[in-house]
């Protein structure tokens, strides 16, 4: 009943897709198209630096941990190998065609741990009380409610679970074109003080791509 009550005090409260802009290509099939394409580029594994996140995140074999924004699912064999046989990934995305893609992915490549979820713009459906750690990749300046989604994601995690967002600067050089001045809602500082608000604490913080991203820790109030 407190989480009900809780998250139903946040969807009141919580403006309206504040991440249009950054949303708006995902919007038809085709957009979606580019950006899987994008996503899947083999190049992103060095810019991205997957293995950085890992040791930053410091999991464990046996750990439960999700993967909010999995999209065609470039994180999965990480965070799979990472907790081992016996932890569990929820792969979790709001766009169905991105996780057909990401199941293929994870048919190829034999990793038996993962479970996907469909969430939505709001919920993203993730088990309750159950995740030593939640990682949204890419994905927090595509909140369109991002109160909403913060206070299920912290119903998510267990008490010494943790949040990790990585995400780009809102600062010219961050994107190519200048793009993150109008595709990113937030700056670092700023995320940090809005998840603040919605009951987490910062643990830390450093720079994940030179002059490009970010990460930033957090745990549960």
């Amino acid at each position: 009943m407190k989480r009900f009550l809780a998250i139903l005090l946040l969807s009141a409260v919580a403006p309206a897709q504040v991440a249009d802009k950054a949303n708006e290509t995902y919007k038809t099939k085709e957009g979606r198209d580019a950006i899987a394409r994008g996503l899947a580029d083999p190049q992103r594994g060095e810019a991205e630096k997957p293995r950085e996140i890992l040791e930053w995140m410091n999991l464990k074999p046996g750990m439960q941990v999700a993967d909010v924004g999995a999209g065609v699912g470039f994180m999965l064999p990480f965070l799979s190998h990472a907790v081992g046989s016996t932890g569990v990934v929820f792969a979790e995305d709001i766009a169905n065609d991105f996780l057909d893609r990401a199941r293929i992915k994870v048919q190829t490549s034999s990793l038996t741990n993962i479970r996907f979820i469909l969430g939505t713009d709001r919920d993203p459906k993730l088990p309750a009380d159950s995740l030593d750690a939640v990682l949204v990749l890419d994905t927090y300046h595509h909140f369109d409610y991002p109160g909403t989604m913060l206070g299920y994601i912290r119903d998510s995690l267990l008490m010494a679970g943790r949040l990790y967002i990585v995400d780009y600067y809102k600062r010219e050089e961050a994107m190519p074109g200048g793009r993150a001045l109008t595709h990113i809602r937030l700056d670092e500082d700023d995320v940090i003080h809005e998840v603040e608000e919605h009951g987490f604490r910062l643990v830390s913080q450093h720079e994940h791509i030179p002059k490009s991203q970010y990460m930033a820790i957090f745990e549960k109030k």
